[in-house]
């Protein structure tokens, strides 16, 4: 049986990893710019990680939802109070996409509309639900076209007021930056009005911190530079620093009821374990802070580059645009250089390192980076 061909693959098969460093079978170590699509929040192989990961498998790696898992209960309470939303509860499944799913779905739930905003360039996964919020024609199969959804330009908010005055919404749904669109912001005054219009209308937000959220920003969520709240935030990536797991942050105006939401393998002992121990190493080792810190040097000695045409981003998601493709720029850096970065369309590098990346390494990332123009 072969593998289904979905993928581009380099031809380079990575085997180990430390930090921020990966290598391959032949033992050639790369700089990792890229964290496994924004998957490795504490960096590959953290020894603290390792062991959580470890001895919880050894004890109890699943069981199903329909007993207590002490382990549930004891991230969310440490995920509130590290992220800010205490009063908040947590539904805990396996990928972005299904977060997002789970989201417009309890949306709609609430308050029995149909109707989704949603903006031009976002992405939000493949699944049904998902990929019919998620602006790129070719991930839309057929079956996907039933939700109505309607996409307007971000930071347009006159846009969004017109079409939540017509009715029928049940939830606007956005990326705290978009990451596929190509590291496009939404500005903190447009994110502050997008909140009034939402209560204005009695519409529920819905922030997709997928990507862009778990201190990678350099705030625990970017939306929380514009000092708003979501109604419900989406989490996964950064969460289990590659254990499969994700989570929908869920407002206190929300009533459970027994049978909307389940999952078989949400939230196992053996992913809470995980997830838990990246908390501790977030807080402990001051990640977030980090991320601010060093993104914003990388930010800036980018920005001197001659050759780019514009760099944007917060933390560490960084968005490197160029006039001409760079697929020869990121085939150097791979090949040439050993740096693993990411892409974002045709023109631009997306930079989603582990957050302990270093002062050292991303001095070393600008040496690398200017050896290919």
């Amino acid at each position: 049986m072969n593998l289904f061909d979905v993928y581009p693959l380099f031809p380079v098969e990575i085997i180990r990893g430390r930090g921020c460093r990966v290598y391959d079978k032949q033992g050639v170590e790369y700089l990792d710019l890229y964290g496994g699509h924004a998957v490795i929040s504490v960096g590959h192989a953290h020894p603290e990680y390792v062991k959580a990961i470890s001895d919880q498998v050894a004890q109890l790696g699943f069981y199903s939802n329909s007993v207590v898992n002490g382990l549930q209960r004891q991230f969310a309470e440490r995920l509130g109070k590290v992220c800010g939303y205490d009063d908040y509860s947590l539904f805990l499944v396996n990928s972005g996409a299904e977060a997002n799913e789970n989201a417009i779905k309890l949306a709609s739930f609430h308050n029995g509309r149909n109707k989704v905003l949603a903006f031009r360039h976002a992405f939000h996964g493949r699944t049904t639900g998902a990929v019919k919020v998620t602006d790129i024609p070719k991930y839309i199969a057929p079956v996907n076209e039933g939700m109505q959804v309607t996409f307007v330009d971000l930071n347009d908010i006159d846009a969004v007021r017109a079409e939540l005055s017509q009715g029928g919404y049940s939830s606007v749904i956005l990326e705290g930056i978009q990451g596929v669109g190509g590291i496009q912001l939404p500005t903190d005054g447009f994110l502050r009005q997008l909140r009034a219009v939402c209560d204005e209308f009695d519409v529920v937000l819905i922030l997709d911190e997928i990507q862009s959220g778990y201190g990678r920003s350099g705030r625990f969520f970017a939306h929380q530079y514009a000092g708003i709240k979501a109604d419900l935030i989406t989490v996964a990536k950064g969460i289990c620093n590659g254990f499969p797991m994700s989570a929908v942050l869920i407002g206190p105006q929300f009533t459970p009821v027994y049978g909307q939401l389940g999952t078989t393998f949400g939230g196992n002992h053996l992913g809470c374990a995980g997830a838990i121990a990246v908390l501790d190493i977030i807080e402990r080792e001051k990640l977030v802070e980090n991320a601010a810190r060093v993104g914003s040097f990388l930010l800036e000695e980018l920005k001197k580059t001659d050759g780019i045409k514009e760099v944007r981003g917060r933390g560490l998601m960084i968005g490197i645009e160029f006039e001409q493709p760079i697929k020869e720029i990121r085939s150097k850096l791979l090949f040439e250089q050993h740096v693993f970065t990411g892409v974002a369309g045709l023109n631009t590098i997306r930079l989603l390192p582990p957050l302990c990346l270093s002062q050292a390494d991303a001095e070393e990332f600008l040496v690398r980076f200017k050896k290919c123009f």
